[in-house]
Order: C-alpha cells, then structure tokens, then sequence
C-alpha cells in the first residue's frame, strides 16, 4: 500500500462529484466488508493530508442502495481519517430551498429499509473477530465542530448556507411520490436524500467526526408544480455548483481542527465500550 501517513480528513463524493484533487496517490484498500466503493485518492488540500472516495465509485455505478457504506467509513479509517467531509445532492422540501442552496443539516431521519447500518451486529466478520451488540448515541448526529466549520467556509465564499435542517433519507433509486413529498414537507422536515444514512451513524461508531453538506439540485415532488425531478436535472446542476462547492470543501479542510486534539462528542462515541473487535 502506498504511504498514508498523515491522513486525517476523508472527504465523500456523491452524484456528480466524482474527483476532489488533482495530484493525488491512488490506493486500493481490503475491509473486513468487503470493498469500499472505489479507490481512495489521497492527496493534500492546505498542508493536510486528505483522502478522498467517491460514494457511487468512477461513473456513478453504484445506486444508493448497494453502496458499501460500512466499507467505505473503515477504509478511510483505516487510513487515519477522523474527520470525515460528506457532501451530497438533495432535493428541496420548501420553496425557499431551491436549487443552488447549500444546507448543512443538524438532524436527519432515516426512511431507508435494507441497509446495514451498524458495524457491531455481533456477526463473525471475514478474516476473524466477532464485533459484540454496541449500542452508540445519535441524538445529534453530525459533529458540532465540522458544522461550525462547514458554515464558515461556505460563507466565506459568498454561499449563504443553511445553519440547520433536517435531511430526511429514502431507500431510492426512485425519487418521491408526490404525496411522500408533501408528508415529508408536512412533518417540517428541510430536505430529501438517498445517501446520509447510514454515513453518519457508522461514522459516530467509528468514532469519526462527521459533516454532511447538502446541495440542493432540484425542489422535490411536493415541493413544486411540474413532472418532477430527472437524474439528468440532479446532476445539471450539481455540475453547475460543482466548482463551488469544491472551494468550501477545500476551505472546510484547512479550517478542521487538528484530528488529535478533538474535544467534541465524535471522538469518544464509544466511551471504551468493548466492541469485540479492533478498530482500524
């Protein structure tokens, strides 16, 4: 494996960002999952040393819901990321929210049916170690820290983001019915999406500090008169913001606090609970 010294921050691509940094190192990485996504690329933004993974891999072949989340957050891991940046396309729930809004969600909900979403299910993984049942608060379940940050840079580059949202997650691939959309809206929930969850949650039990950056591409079923949102109108205007939203992320990088002097929730999630297994 190539030199992954100094990795601290994995930066998580979704639909249309599928390359973050120009002069990198690629490198395949084992999980006892399986493999993750993709490669990871690891390069350097600021002095810091970053790996980046594209959630849905080169070409976008992997739908949200054969997506290898559990491989992807302990390969990053595995690496030496303990901040992980994860930027995403979503649809707006209200009028306010539409296309070209970056919200930066505090709260999600999770409406997915057949993901695994925890690492400590007490099945015998490939290669040995049978992780024990862990139970992991998520009350809140970003890092306060990496928000404060995400906020700042986007509004150091003149995108006045959202302090604050709730990001509710659907199985997918299909978007939603009208009336979803509308109950979504009903319940006072900010915006719709197919990949936060379980990122985050497998993420805290990893004890990684986690950022979700949602940009919005199109206004949801209910959110809007007309046929509904296409993949072709998600990823136009993902494209259209793509290179802005690259410029936060840099900036997000550089402002992260240094990984070994973490104070916040994230870093001691699991409180020394006996996991069964060795974290990476």
């Amino acid at each position: 494996m190539a030199n992954t010294e100094n990795v601290e921050i994995g930066v998580i691509g979704g639909s249309g960002f599928y390359s973050f940094l120009d002069d990198v190192t690629e490198i395949q990485v084992d999980t006892p999952y399986g493999p993750p996504s993709d490669s990871l690329f690891l390069g350097e933004v600021a002095g810091r040393r970053v790996a980046f993974l594209p959630r849905h891999g080169r070409g976008h072949h992997l739908p949200p819901h054969r997506i290898n989340y559990r491989a992807n957050l302990w390969a990053l891991r595995s690496v030496g990321a303990r901040q992980v940046l994860g930027p995403c396309a979503v649809g707006g729930l209200r009028p306010e929210y539409g296309p070209g809004t970056l919200l930066v969600p505090d709260q999600f909900v999770d409406r997915t049916q057949t993901r695994a979403q925890t690492f400590f299910d007490g099945v015998p993984l490939v290669g040995g170690g049978t992780p024990n049942v862990v139970h992991v608060s998520l009350a809140d379940p970003y890092c306060p820290a990496g928000r404060e940050v995400a906020l700042a840079a986007a509004r150091g580059r003149d995108w006045k983001a959202v302090d604050g949202g709730t990001l509710v997650v659907i199985e997918g691939p299909r978007f939603s019915t009208r009336a979803e959309s509308l109950w979504y809206r009903a319940q006072g929930w900010s915006v719709v999406g197919m990949t936060g969850h379980p990122e985050a949650a497998l993420a805290r039990e990893l004890e990684l500090c986690y950022t979700s950056l949602t940009l919005v591409t199109d206004l949801d079923a209910g959110a809007a008169a007309g046929e509904g949102v296409s993949h072709d109108e998600v990823l136009r205007v993902f494209a259209a913001n793509v290179g802005r939203l690259r410029g936060v992320l840099f900036d997000a990088v550089a402002g992260l606090p240094d990984s070994s002097s973490r104070d916040c929730p994230c870093a001691s999630a699991l409180g020394g609970m006996d996991t069964g297994i060795a974290l990476p």
